[in-house]
């Protein structure tokens, strides 16, 4: 595709409709449009609160979001080192073929290199073969033999009461 250059940049605490916005078109590609309940609010206190949980970089065309990244610090115990995990990439459909997904991983993978970190790791829906090409393509590996384990806040809750 070609088109207008791109830019790669941090988030800012103005840009949290936009990403609010970004991460409704990523639930609706990926029918999961009835679990996106979090609000501008939410991801302000999230991404720039008391006590940050996660980053993000956008992707801008022409001034415009257009793709965002949001991630997180984690932890091996094995390694003992921090890791880099991926908890959201989206390109909008009228923007993919131009680099920019990979460049938000490149970028991020050059973050992880600084951070010193022993892994990088994402998810992917199992029936969203296109992104699973693109991540092998560039040196991902699925791994089969982990299963997600999940609580929702109902069932957590429940645990901690006993």
């Amino acid at each position: 595709m070609s088109g207008p250059a791109f830019r790669l940049r941090a988030a800012e605490p103005r840009d949290c409709a936009e990403i609010d916005r970004l991460v409704r078109e990523l639930a609706e590609y990926e029918k999961l449009s009835h679990q996106a309940v979090g609000t501008p609010e939410g991801l302000r206190e999230a991404l720039f609160g008391e006590r940050p949980a996660c980053e993000a970089i956008l992707a801008e065309r022409e001034g415009r979001a257009v793709g965002f990244a949001l991630f997180f610090t984690t932890f091996s115990t094995f390694l003992c080192r921090p890791g880099l995990y991926l908890e959201d990439l989206f390109v909008e459909p009228g923007h993919r073929g131009a680099g920019i997904g990979k460049a938000m991983l490149r970028h991020l993978a050059a973050l992880a290199v600084e951070r010193r970190c022993g892994r990088f790791e994402w998810r992917v829906l199992d029936w969203n073969a296109p992104s699973i090409r693109f991540y092998e393509s560039i040196g991902g590996r699925l791994l089969p033999e982990w299963q997600l384990v999940r609580m929702t806040e109902a069932e957590f809750g429940a645990l901690a009461r006993g």
